[in-house]
């Protein structure tokens, strides 16, 4: 167990050090909340749906977990080509600690971007219904953070270098969150969009937040809750079997 704590605070460290990742970071949400929430808010009022920044909010901070927890893949691949991912793997430890360590990390820090986000989307205008049902909202902050984590880290244990990341990233993990229900509901969708939004584990991440946030659901939050649950251990697994299979 203390690899998976060094490896944890080495990801934080790591964190904390590059201050230009941290205001990166946060920049496309801004991007994204003034110029969907605002440019759009017009239109989702006029077709009845209500205050278009109160149903954004919850989709941005999923958009903010997904898109920093996805890059600990890029930190493995960055660690496998310098050596220290060796290094790692030489040591007493088993492989799955080394996976655990460095999702929990990128988890951890992808919350701490996220819980950024929250606190700009407040000055945007942002207002939960219910400040009490924070812990759960975090629950699944954490729950989403965790699953893009453990995919970013699975997917990047087959990757050689770095060069395929950024194609992974666009036709993978972009249609993840667009098909997320994170900007546009998802009711009275057309049966193939209806069919592909039910089967991504992330419409669940958007859709528990948003209840936690608002009381407004599609699914139910136990659902939720399970498929993100089930998914992340599936993703585990594959995770740890393609780390048995890495030679360096």
């Amino acid at each position: 167990m203390n690899a998976i704590y060094i490896l944890w605070l080495r990801q934080l460290k790591r964190f904390i050090r590059k201050k230009a990742s941290i205001v990166g970071a946060i920049g496309q949400p801004i991007i994204f909340l003034l110029a969907f929430g605002f440019g759009l808010s017009p239109v989702f009022a006029k077709a009845g749906a209500g205050n278009y920044i109160q149903f954004l909010a919850p989709g941005i901070i999923v958009m903010t977990v997904l898109f920093t927890s996805i890059f600990t893949g890029l930190e493995i691949i960055w660690d496998k080509q310098f050596g220290f991912l060796k290094e790692t793997f030489v040591a007493p430890v088993p492989r799955y600690q080394i996976l655990l360590g460095k999702v929990l990390g990128g988890a951890t820090v992808a919350m701490a971007q996220g819980f950024l986000v929250f606190i700009i989307t407040l000055f945007a205008g942002f207002r939960p219904v219910n400040w009490l049902s924070l812990p759960l909202a975090f629950l699944y902050i954490f729950l989403v953070a965790f699953l893009s984590s453990a995919l970013g880290a699975s997917i990047a244990a087959r990757l050689e270098d770095m060069q395929g990341f950024p194609l992974i990233f666009n036709f993978v993990v972009q249609p993840l969150f667009y098909l997320s229900g994170a900007i546009f509901p998802l009711q009275n969708l057309p049966a193939a969009l209806n069919f592909v939004t039910k089967i991504n584990p992330f419409s669940y991440g958007v859709d528990g937040l948003r209840f936690a946030f608002s009381g407004v659901n599609i699914f139910s939050p136990f659902l939720s809750i399970a498929v993100l649950m089930g998914v992340s251990l599936i993703i585990i697994g594959f995770g740890v079997y393609q780390f048995k299979k890495v030679q360096l």
